[in-house]
């Protein structure tokens, strides 16, 4: 597969970047955790700002994540979809590292996985999790996970095999151009399809997942958020894909028409007569809307591939990191010079 890699992540706790990395951990209860992921992730990338955002917690989460060296911050409207906007709006940084406060993910995995996006210059790297128990990774979870990837393969591209992996590494151009509109646990579809829609370059590394502490309950209900990613998935498609979505829509009215008139027509032709008038009627408003359909997803594909472009533009208008920034800084600075010199002459 396109940009994975499998190779074991370095738990070189001396790792260095010049970049500067921002660990943005969102939790709601999770005091029985935060402490030792904060410091966990500040042991491995000890130049990195540990950023915790508290959702509505009842217990010491935000006291406990403050005495383990976090800066934390805290977002009242619920949902880990509201935390991540929140944060990718207020946190500058060069690279950002995303995961749970249920210390399920591996700290040592990060130091790897900021290589892997430096040196490759990649937008997002997904810790892929690999579970040493089936505690940690739950059959229905797991099925679940299997199904959401399949399904975006199939719709939207197959480069990444676990869609729904809270444990990513972002560059500071995927952040800052990502539209962050979901409110809950679908974040992580919108974040997958956000970078195969703009062709980011991005890539995997394979991550030891466990089992959360005894005193930590998941967030995750598996019916009603399962719903919402599909939900989710459904209308990525129908805004991504109006042609294929809206097609399909016209294909099942078109079918219905074509059974519903089969039997008219063959009477029609013995006797000349359309004995079933509402049948009729009926047929013909499905094949009008078959019709109509189609129209539709020609017409959105078309404003589709055009905000395309646009997202495309605004996320190469967005420097990839300081250095970079400071260069075009410089480079426009230079140019605003040369043009009011020329304009003194």
């Amino acid at each position: 597969m396109t940009g994975v890699q499998n190779s074991k992540p370095s738990n070189d706790a001396g790792y260095r970047s010049s970049a500067r990395i921002a660990v943005i951990i969102p939790c709601r209860n999770e005091a029985a955790s935060i402490h030792r992921v904060v410091s966990d992730f500040a042991a491995v990338l000890p130049r990195a700002e540990i950023h915790v955002c508290d959702n509505n917690s009842s217990d010491k989460t935000a006291e406990l994540a403050a005495s383990a060296g976090a800066i934390v911050h805290r977002e009242p409207q619920a949902g880990k979809g509201n935390v991540v906007r929140r944060m990718f709006s207020d946190i500058e940084a060069d690279i950002y590292v995303l995961v749970d406060g249920d210390d399920t993910y591996d700290h040592a995995s990060a130091p790897a996985m900021i290589a892997y996006l430096e040196s490759d210059e990649l937008d997002m790297v997904v810790g892929t999790r690999n579970a040493a128990s089936g505690a940690a990774y739950r059959t229905g979870h797991r099925f679940g996970n299997y199904l959401f990837t399949s399904l975006i393969a199939r719709i939207f591209g197959n480069r990444v095999t676990d869609v729904l992996s809270g444990y990513r590494v972002f560059s500071r151009r995927f952040v800052k151009s990502f539209p962050a509109l979901s409110t809950g646990f679908e974040t992580e579809t919108e974040f997958t399809v956000h970078a195969l829609e703009l062709r980011m370059p991005i890539g995997e590394i394979s991550t030891p997942y466990k089992e959360r502490p005894a005193e930590s309950s998941s967030k995750l209900n598996a019916v009603r958020d399962g719903w919402r990613i599909l939900w989710t998935i459904v209308l990525l498609f129908k805004e991504e894909r109006p042609l294929w979505f809206f097609g399909l829509l016209s294909s099942v009215f078109a079918i219905a028409s074509l059974l519903l008139a089969s039997p008219l027509l063959l009477t029609f032709l013995e006797t000349g007569l359309v004995p079933r008038l509402p049948t009729a009627v009926l047929s013909t408003g499905l094949m009008l809307l078959a019709f109509l359909g189609l129209t539709c997803g020609a017409i959105l594909d078309s404003v589709s591939r055009s905000r395309r472009e646009v997202r495309r533009l605004a996320y190469l208008g967005i420097p990839r990191n300081a250095r970079q920034a400071e260069v075009i800084s410089q480079t426009t600075a230079d140019s605003l010079m040369r043009s009011i010199a020329n304009d003194s002459r």
